[in-house]
């Protein structure tokens, strides 16, 4: 198994097709496509986002982990990751990779998020208000809550606008998510 980043804009678009259907499952409405088409159109246009896998030998993702930099340059944001085959412990081992060489924040949703994060070797917590929970890799630059920026994302609602009035460039971004997610390897 080794941590990489796609090679070729349709790899990195079939891997990024099966991230976002499962974060948010193939019965999630409209999420996965408005992800799947801002994270494309926007992040990776600017080059705000990378996505990284951990791969077996014949290039098939254990896990999938989609980094998004802060609006420093400085820091780059947990913002998704999954395992297709739903193994934790290959999502923890990207994960940890990640953090070992990157600048790397997650958020914590609970304390088994915590927990599972801390196994991954994020060791510096910050309590965030409304009872969040930060960690930072020993790579960011951050010394505390105050110190980190938030990460660069793309306009949800500006995306679904566009699907509303946009029928081609709806039916486009559809059939490329589709197609995208049906050539991921199994």
């Amino acid at each position: 198994m080794k941590v990489m980043t796609p090679e070729r804009d349709e790899q990195r678009d079939a891997w990024l097709a099966r991230l976002c259907a499962d974060i948010y499952g193939r019965e999630a409405g409209l999420s996965p496509l408005v992800t799947f088409t801002g994270t494309r159109q926007v992040l990776f246009a600017q080059e705000a986002a990378r996505l990284w896998a951990l791969v077996d030998d014949q290039g098939r993702p254990g896990a999938l982990a989609l980094l998004a930099l802060d609006a420093s340059g400085t820091g780059m944001t947990l913002w998704l990751h999954a395992s297709p085959g739903g193994d934790r412990e290959s999502q923890r081992r990207l994960i940890r990779e990640l953090a070992q060489k990157a600048p790397l924040r997650v958020d914590a949703a609970d304390r088994d998020d915590e927990e599972f994060f801390r196994r991954c070797g994020i060791t510096r917590w910050f309590a965030a208000p409304g009872g969040r929970r930060i960690g930072l890799s020993r790579r960011h630059p951050a010394r505390g809550v105050n110190e980190l920026e938030p990460a660069l994302e793309y306009d949800d609602e500006a995306i679904l606008r566009r699907f509303k009035h946009d029928a081609h460039f709806f039916d486009q971004e559809k059939a490329r998510f589709v197609e995208r997610l049906a050539a991921f390897p199994g």
